[in-house]
C-alpha cells in the first residue's frame, strides 16, 4: 500500500513538474510579445513634442514666436541705422534722395546665386495692397515696399556675398539643371500665412505654414545634395518660410511737437503690425515655382536689381 501511494505521488509530482514548466513558458512568451507590440506601437506613434518628433509646423511656430518677440528684446535697430538679416547696413542698401528712397545697388562679384520659391502676383497683389494701404500712410517715404512681382521665399544659396562661391558658365548651367532636376520631383505647396512680424531691422515679415506639398526643409536637403559646392552656412533657418513685404527705414509720422517716446513708437508698430495680422493673417496660396537666380547686384531680389532668372515648374502634380 504504501509503495503505490509512493508512486502515485511520484507520477503526480512529475505531473505537476511538467504544468508548471508549460505555465512558465507561456507566461515569458507573452510578456515578451507584449513588450514588442508595446516598442513597436511607441515607435509608430511617438509623442507629438518630444525631441526630434517635432512636426516642421512646430518647429515654424517656435521660430516665428522668437522673431515676434525680437523688436521687443532689441528695440527699433533700424532707427539707428541697424544691421539687415544679411549684415549689411541700411545705409549699405538704401539712400533718401530728393525725399525718394532709392536703393543702392552694387555689383556682386561673384555673382549671388539664389534658390528661391516664386509667389505669384495672384496672390501677392492682395498683400502688397494692404500693406501699403495701413502703412504707407505713416512713413511716406520712409519706407521701401517689396516688389509685389518678385514676392519669394528664400531656399538655398549656391553663393552668397557672405561665403562667396566663384562659378564658371559651365558650372552654373550644371548648378541650374540640377535644380531643375529637384524642382521636377516637388509637389506645390499649398500655404497659409500664420502671421506677420516687424523685426529690429525694420523688416515686415510674412510668415508662411504648410498645409500640404513638399516642405521647404525637403527642399532645401534636396537642394542641398544637388548643389554640393554651395556654402555649408546658408543664411535661413531650414525650416523657416518667409516672404518680406517691406521694409521700415525710419520714424513714422509724428504731427507731435513733443520729444519721440521710443516706447510709444514700438507700441505704435505693433499696433500697425496687428492691423494687417487682422486683415492678411490665414491668407492661403499655392507655390509651384522653383527659380534658380544669378543676383548681379547685391539683394537684386529684394532691390529691384540686375538679375537672370531661370524657373522651374514643379513636376509633381499632387497638392
Amino acid at each position: 500500500m504504501k509503495l503505490e501511494e509512493a508512486r502515485v505521488i511520484r507520477s503526480w509530482w512529475s505531473h505537476s513538474k511538467t504544468v508548471i514548466l508549460i505555465w512558465f513558458i507561456s507566461l515569458f512568451l507573452f510578456f515578451s510579445l507584449f513588450q514588442m507590440a508595446l516598442q513597436n506601437s511607441s515607435h509608430n506613434n511617438p509623442p507629438p513634442f518630444s525631441g526630434s518628433h517635432v512636426s516642421n509646423n512646430e518647429k515654424r511656430a517656435r521660430l516665428y514666436d522668437k522673431m515676434a518677440r525680437d523688436l521687443d528684446e532689441h528695440g527699433a535697430a533700424f532707427l539707428k541705422d541697424g544691421e539687415t538679416s544679411q549684415s549689411l547696413s541700411l545705409s549699405d542698401i538704401f539712400t533718401l534722395k530728393d525725399g525718394v528712397v532709392t536703393p543702392v545697388l552694387k555689383a556682386a562679384n561673384p555673382p549671388v546665386r539664389a534658390n528661391v520659391l516664386y509667389l505669384s502676383p495672384e496672390y501677392s497683389m492682395h498683400i502688397s495692397d494692404a500693406v501699403k494701404r495701413i502703412f504707407g500712410p505713416y512713413f511716406e517715404k520712409a519706407i521701401w515696399f517689396q516688389n509685389s512681382s518678385l514676392y519669394h521665399f528664400s531656399m538655398f544659396h549656391a553663393s552668397h556675398h557672405i561665403s562667396p562661391v566663384p562659378a564658371t558658365e559651365d558650372e552654373i548651367q550644371v548648378e541650374a539643371n540640377a535644380v531643375k532636376a529637384v524642382a521636377e520631383g516637388l509637389c506645390p505647396l499649398r500655404i497659409v500665412l500664420d502671421r506677420v512680424v516687424l523685426t529690429s531691422t525694420g523688416v515686415l515679415l510674412g510668415c508662411w505654414q504648410v498645409i500640404s506639398g513638399t516642405d521647404p526643409i525637403t527642399i532645401r536637403d534636396k537642394l542641398r545634395t544637388a548643389l554640393p559646392h554651395a556654402p555649408e552656412k546658408q543664411l535661413y533657418d531650414a525650416a523657416i518660410l518667409h516672404t518680406s513685404f517691406a521694409r521700415l527705414l525710419g520714424h513714422p509720422k509724428d504731427s507731435s511737437t513733443e520729444p519721440r517716446d521710443t516706447s510709444n513708437e514700438l507700441q505704435f508698430f505693433h499696433e500697425l503690425v496687428a492691423r494687417l495680422n487682422s486683415e492678411i493673417s490665414g491668407f492661403e496660396a499655392m507655390v509651384s515655382e522653383l527659380w534658380y537666380v544669378e543676383e548681379y547686384d547685391v539683394l537684386a531680389l529684394a532691390l529691384n536689381g540686375r538679375m537672370n532668372v531661370r524657373r522651374f515648374t514643379f513636376g509633381c502634380s499632387k497638392a
